[in-house]
């Protein structure tokens, strides 16, 4: 069965549910607001209340029950524009910006000494939620004409009990559970399949998706304070897997005998989110200044193809003759550089600033504008104040994405770009945030 090569059929989302800090414009890089600030090079410092996500052996520097919690903002900016060869030169197709939407987040954590070594934790967060809108009225040119919806939307919910043991002085581990909710839903135009019959094409409508999921992993992490000058720390989060299941809908596919929606759900083995490994130092060379740098590595390449099965038979066989049963990701290792600093310029007022690199681990071949991934340039900034015991954090960062271009002759005449959506892409996003804790 012969279907218009449109767009990929973005289960690429689902890849973004994960909790190991996705790049590229799908979730979150980051968590807390003075973690952030300092560009997400936290795994060396892990000395707030967000270390159950950055290094769990973070938890032993708590002498004192601890309570955080962190808000943001996800606000994306997107642009697609689709071009073709035409007679005296390009006949423009589609030229869209994303909806102003902002996509919720944060981190509620509390920490309890049991005695002067050990130190148990809980923290649930929002780890990814983001997602595309697009204004339907400027994608008529690929839909016959008619408005359709466009939007995607992702989202996690980890909880993560954990505990952390100081073995001496200078030298701290700590391991969580973590326990995985996550959340995708999808609406676009299902494009047009081939019939035996005038007119010979057939629109199948509005395509509706709605799939979540439960997930198990674990994070293990390592803290060595070499002096009060140097620190080091290493987290390792381990793959797991995922099945998700839901809803799908096709709004014309009755019109043919079908009906109009099946469950679904992903066929072993499953949705896999992959290893994730992060190594920081922290560095104090004056009174006042820390220095923080972090390598983070993530295993995208365990992500290559995902499979779905419809539970209505009818459905199943008509997905997999058209080839929308599977979703062909090709994801590639990446590994995220970050550097950040605070400096304390009074005893209970601080600045912070950072960086980091992002590379998308999408290649060409698997781009669409559902979910665009890119390349960022990421800067962060903000301050903090402390009285009493109790922190209140500001925070911004802003994420310069490299723009992206999947050129219309590759998309037409190469095989390998069947799954991708010609056109050139290009997306920024700023996120503001809050936090507050207290000891006590």
């Amino acid at each position: 069965m012969k279907r218009q090569r449109i767009f990929l059929f973005t289960i690429l989302s689902v890849v973004g549910l994960s909790s190991l800090g996705l790049a590229n414009g799908l979730n979150l890089n980051s968590l807390g607001s003075r973690a952030l600030s300092m560009g997400g090079a936290f795994v060396g410092l892990a000395d707030d209340y967000s270390a159950i996500f950055w290094n769990p052996a973070g938890m032993a520097q708590f002498d004192k029950r601890y309570l955080g919690f962190y808000g943001t903002d996800v606000i994306p900016s997107g642009s697609y524009l689709l071009q073709v060869p035409a007679q005296g030169g390009l006949l423009t197709v589609v030229d869209a910006k994303t909806k102003t939407k902002h996509y919720l987040s944060g981190l509620l954590a509390y920490y309890h000494p049991i005695n002067d070594y050990l130190v148990a934790g809980i923290g649930v967060y929002v780890p990814a939620g983001l997602g595309t809108s697009w204004d339907g009225n400027e994608f008529t040119n690929l839909s016959d004409g008619i408005a359709y919806q466009w939007e995607s939307k992702i989202g996690l919910v980890t909880i993560s009990p954990g505990i952390a043991y100081k073995i001496n002085d200078m030298i701290s581990v700590g391991a969580t559970l973590n326990i995985n909710y996550g959340m995708f839903s999808m609406k676009r135009w299902a494009g047009n399949t081939d019939i035996p019959q005038p007119p010979y094409t057939f629109d199948l409508g509005q395509y509706e998706m709605n799939l979540k999921g439960w997930g198990f992993g674990a994070t293990a992490g390592v803290l060595v304070k070499a002096s009060d000058m140097l620190s080091f720390g290493a987290t390792l989060r381990t793959p797991n897997r995922v099945k998700f299941s839901g809803d799908t809908s096709l709004s014309n596919i009755s019109l043919l005998g079908f009906n109009e929606s099946s469950e679904a759900e992903t066929v072993s083995p499953h949705v896999t989110f992959p290893l994730w490994i992060a190594g920081g130092v922290a560095f104090r060379p004056l009174d006042g200044l820390t220095l923080t740098g972090d390598l983070q590595w993530t295993q995208w390449s365990k992500l290559d193809q995902i499979e779905l099965k419809f539970i209505d038979p009818t459905w199943d066989l008509f997905m997999t003759a058209s080839g929308e049963n599977k979703m062909h990701l090709e994801w590639k290792n990446a590994l995220q550089v970050r550097f950040g600093a605070e400096y304390m310029l009074k005893e209970n007022l601080a600045i912070r600033g950072g960086y980091y690199y992002d590379p998308t681990p999408t290649p060409d071949e698997t781009m669409n504008f559902l979910l665009p991934t890119h390349t960022f340039n990421v800067f962060t900034a903000g301050v903090g104040y402390s009285l009493n015991g109790l922190v209140i954090d500001l925070g911004f960062e802003f994420l310069s994405g490299k723009g992206r271009e999947v050129r219309y002759a590759e998309w037409l005449l190469d095989p390998a770009f069947a799954n991708a959506q010609p056109g050139a892409y290009d997306m920024s996003i700023v996120v503001p945030n809050i936090s507050v804790s207290y000891k006590f």
